[in-house]
């Protein structure tokens, strides 16, 4: 599909809002700012039970071995030995410049 210029910008200009305007993404119940204790609102309109609160986020390595089957801390090759962390590497603080060969 091609489009002559004038075309273009106008469907372009279509979603441009005038100055002093701001487009609102979220409002109402789901708002950003009063969403908690508006959803609390709504549930207790509806006659629903409260909701239940949130779990603490667990560790990533039991996240990870929970949804795979696998854990992080086993070798990935023996799968029977623990891996312990002796050292990192760090990177260096500086990056050196790149020489000029032109």
């Amino acid at each position: 599909m091609s489009l002559q210029a004038g075309e273009f910008i106008r469907r372009f200009m279509i979603h441009v809002l005038p100055d002093g305007f701001h487009r609102i993404r979220y409002y109402g119940f789901l708002g950003n700012c009063h969403r908690a204790r508006k959803l609390e609102l709504c549930r207790e309109l509806l006659r629903m039970a409260p909701a239940a609160p949130a779990e603490p986020p667990a560790v990533y390595r039991d996240r990870y071995e929970a949804l795979t089957g696998s854990a992080l801390h086993q070798c990935p090759h023996c799968r029977t030995g623990m891996m312990v962390v002796i050292g990192c590497i760090a990177r260096p603080g500086i990056c050196q410049s790149i020489p000029d060969t032109s």
